[in-house]
């Protein structure tokens, strides 16, 4: 008698990332609950903890509790830990590790990093994750030394280097959390009263586009660096995400130059509105910190804000939302469509139906997705205005941190929604839904064609 075999079954890659992310918030959050992590030695609020976890992992920077007060520098420096996880992915640092002790990376390793940094082929991959280290930690190392010129006079050597270091790591993560909770009257103040301080904007603002633009674009421009026709010797990827990126970050910067002239940015010398203006359209990119007063900006600019959160950072990077290149190829299609043409195409290139199906999805279940936990949270934190509901659940949806105010004040299931809703943004709707239904293959059977109304 034949005895039938059961075949093992596997995870995948994106059900990997997924429970992988899911296990390091599970464990951070644990850690941040102990005595030990608080500043008073007792014992946190699990969900508060859990929160805080899910905001790091997740590069996001809302928070329930003021980082800066609440936790002792055992608390702070598991939060940065996160943060590193959190942006790097935790696939780096296990691949850093087996560099190390020299351990050989298996090919279901392979696919999962390429999955996470959304590489075209497993060809590199390595080479790429390599890069992408020793380039985060140069970058942050550089960071670290010029706020620490500015740190070090105002809180000594030994604070001056840890404030260096830790908002290194969560400028260039796109995290948002900061520590000056403690250092100013009140608490969850960001930027705002050092908005004069231009290095520590600029440098602030710097590292959140470095962070954001992506790894691989990095890359190209670094090894194109020398060639007199870097434009042309780019990738596709890169075009794409530079222009939008461009675009953003430059017409943000203008449109908010003009709406907060007399708001936010009233009483600021020319030079410190421009700057302002600049970080203001820069930080919406998934960074989280603020330099001006969220609350007193123009409702306008509160609206653009928005949407840029909803864009977020490039593919591959430490930034959330439904990314540049999802918007960018959302609007050529939208352009070839008005042309009369059948295929997408931008800068003289045709993208395929796959793709094109992709990025759609991704931007209608990320609208889906937003507006649904919109509707929720009014029902979970009945009274607070409309308007501050839909800021903070863009926010968490593009793995910002920006909030008008009412973190702090959310219900438990409002925190609940808005911690599954940064999960959800910082892995990627549309990774989970593919690690839930573990699609594989497409479908044997083709359909005939018919025609519908459109418009």
């Amino acid at each position: 008698m034949r005895i039938p075999v059961t075949k093992k079954r596997s995870l995948n890659p994106v059900q990997i990332l997924s429970i992988g992310f899911a296990a390091v918030i599970l464990t951070g959050g644990l850690v941040l609950s102990l005595p030990v992590s608080s500043q008073s030695g007792e014992f946190t609020n699990f969900l508060d903890s859990i929160f805080t976890a899910t905001s790091a992992v997740c590069v996001t920077g809302l928070v329930t509790l003021d980082t800066g007060t609440h936790w002792n520098y055992f608390g702070k420096t598991v939060i940065a830990i996160l943060i590193e996880l959190g942006g790097l992915g935790f696939m780096s640092v296990t691949t850093m590790v087996a560099l190390v002790i020299g351990k050989k990376i298996t090919l279901r390793e392979r696919l999962v990093m390429q999955e996470a940094y959304n590489a075209q082929n497993l060809q590199g991959i390595i080479k790429l994750v390599r890069y992408l280290l020793f380039f985060t930690f140069g970058v942050q190392f550089t960071a670290a030394l010029i706020f620490m010129t500015q740190f070090i006079p105002e809180h000594g050597v030994s604070k001056g280097v840890y404030l260096g270091f830790w908002h290194s790591i969560s400028a260039f993560c796109n995290a948002g959390f900061d520590l000056f909770g403690n250092e100013i009257t009140g608490k969850f103040q960001s930027l705002t009263l050092l908005n004069t301080n231009k290095v520590l904007i600029l440098t602030t603002g710097a590292l959140i586009v470095i962070g954001g633009l992506g790894f691989s674009v990095w890359l190209e421009l670094w090894n194109n660096r020398k060639s007199p026709k870097l434009m042309r010797r780019l990738s596709l990827h890169a075009k794409v995400v530079l222009l939008i990126t461009g675009i953003l970050l430059f017409g943000g910067m203008f449109v908010f130059l003009i709406l907060e002239w007399n708001y936010t940015l009233s009483g600021m010398t020319f030079g410190n509105k421009l700057v302002n203006a600049w970080f203001a359209s820069v930080t919406p990119r998934t960074a989280g910190f603020n330099s001006v007063n969220l609350t007193d900006m123009a409702p306008a600019s509160r609206f653009i804000t928005m949407l840029l959160m909803f864009i977020g950072g490039s593919p591959g990077s430490t930034a959330g939302g439904i990314k540049t290149t999802t918007f960018g190829i959302v609007i050529f299609t939208i352009f070839s469509v008005l042309k009369g043409r059948e295929d997408t195409e931008l800068f003289g290139k045709r993208l395929s139906k796959g793709t094109v199906y992709k990025a759609i999805s991704v931007f209608a279940i990320g609208i889906a997705l937003v507006l649904f936990d919109i509707i929720l949270l009014a029902m979970t934190e009945a009274g607070k205005p409309m308007e501050m509901i839909m800021y903070e659940v863009f926010s968490a949806f593009g793995t910002v941190g920006l909030s008008l105010g009412i973190t702090p004040d959310l219900s438990s299931m409002g925190k609940v929604i808005i911690g599954v809703t940064m999960y959800l943004g910082r892995v990627g709707p549309l990774t989970v839904m593919l690690a839930l239904a573990n699609i594989k293959h497409p479908a044997a059977i083709k359909y005939p064609e018919d025609k519908l109304l459109i418009g």
